[in-house]
């Protein structure tokens, strides 16, 4: 895969970008171990603890969320929750070009707020709501794809009315329509995608490409200078995927093949640490030599520093999305979808693509991006080609029982 190299980025761009690494949405642990249900709240018996905490069982497949009351008509207005730095802002970076420009055009107001930090946490806020039959004050919130998944299983998601969504269903990509925990996308659409990649320094690696979870846990001139991620999907998901196992349809023996890998990488000191999203100083400064990296993180890293490359391994690599969600009871679904369905249009998307460098969900956008900015459309870590999305994989839904048992065995492997 040809790598993308920025000789050039506008000012407010890489502004942008260093803001992110500092203080917003990358520097938050975006998939870090509070956010995963790998090393938190959710491990060591935490899932069977949310149970005890009020969470009815999940529902059986088929079985939908009652329909709320929906006030759109006569109130116009959104209540969006969002993740810090996970929206486009003008100059001032107080403005919200995209959002502003919503208003203008359909009169709905939208009370904006990042007060997502991490799933887990966030979960916390709104589980009593929702598990009481009451509006969360939100309309419309962004989740990871495990947790939306566990809404949906719960009957917690409103079913969205694809008549209200015309340019998200015909430009949604194809890599992101048929997730298993939402068929058809019928409670959900993807804000972003979340690509797993391999990151290396090249300084570090004596000018080495490292292309595969192979040379990171064998390779002996890299030992001891090797990070996994304390999220068990990305980690373990990677692993399953050098191994020759396709992670969306795995079994509990190819998971304990994959943990087993892993451990001997630990055992044996190839492997570093277990990091969340603070491997990124470590990349920049060369303690890392090679690592499992998120994408966006790595087209921040390298507005910065062009000693940061990044390999798709030939085996495959690991996809995962945030997703927009109306949670039941929601006062204001048809608004919400118009919101949804906004971004859906290519230069809406093309305008947050550009802010926050991150998988673009949407087909098409490329053209519209490339008016924003050549380099960044020409990176398939923001628009992946053909080869790129022949490449990925998905990790499939676990139930209960299999989340807690992997999540345990997850969290021995890396000292939780």
């Amino acid at each position: 895969m040809e790598q993308f190299e920025p000789d050039r980025l506008s000012a407010a761009q890489l502004a942008a970008m260093r803001r992110s690494l500092d203080s917003g949405r990358g520097a938050l642990t975006r998939r870090s171990l509070l956010r995963a249900c790998g090393v938190g709240a959710l491990t060591l018996g935490g899932l069977s603890t949310l149970a005890a905490c009020g969470i009815p069982p999940a529902k059986r497949a088929g079985d939908t969320a009652v329909a709320s009351d929906d006030h759109s008509d006569r109130e116009k207005e959104i209540a969006f929750s969002n993740w810090t730095e996970y929206m486009d802002t003008g100059d001032d970076e107080k403005s919200r070009p995209s959002l502003e420009e919503f208003t203008r055009r359909t009169g709905i107001d939208v009370k904006y707020s990042e007060d997502i930090n991490d799933n887990v946490e966030f979960f916390g806020k709104i589980r009593p709501q929702l598990a009481a039959g009451q509006d969360t004050g939100r309309d419309l919130i962004v989740v990871t794809d495990w947790l939306a998944a566990r809404i949906i299983r719960l009957g917690w998601a409103q079913r969205l009315d694809p008549s209200h969504l015309p340019h998200a269903y015909a430009n949604l990509s194809a890599q992101f329509r048929t997730p298993d925990w939402d068929p058809g996308r019928a409670y959900s659409y993807p804000w972003t995608g979340i690509s797993t990649v391999i990151a290396y320094n090249s300084k570090a690696t004596g000018g080495k490409k490292v292309d595969s979870v192979t040379q990171l846990l064998d390779d002996p001139t890299l030992k001891g200078r090797v990070g996994f991620l304390t999220e068990m999907r990305d980690s373990v998901g990677m692993t399953l995927i050098d191994q020759g196992k396709d992670p969306a349809n795995f079994t509990t023996a190819d998971f304990d093949g994959a943990v087993g890998r892993l451990q001997k990488g630990v055992d044996t000191g190839q492997i570093r640490r277990f990091t969340g999203n603070d491997y990124t100083s470590d990349l920049d400064k060369g303690d890392l030599a090679a690592c499992l990296a998120w994408a966006g993180d790595v087209v921040q890293l390298q507005a910065g520093n062009p000693d940061i490359k990044y390999a798709i391994p030939a085996a495959g690599y690991l996809i995962s999305s945030d997703n927009l969600l109306v949670p039941a009871k929601a006062r204001h679904k048809a608004n919400a979808e118009k919101l949804i369905d906004y971004y859906y249009e290519l230069p809406v998307a093309a305008q947050l693509a550009a802010f926050i460098s991150y998988v673009c969900p949407v087909e098409g956008v490329k053209e519209e991006l490339g008016k924003i900015d050549s380099e960044l459309a020409d990176n398939p870590l923001i628009v992946p080609d053909k080869e790129m999305t022949a490449k990925s994989h998905a990790f499939r839904s676990l139930s209960s029982e299999e989340e807690t048992a992997y999540e345990e065995k997850f969290a021995k492997l890396i000292g939780a």
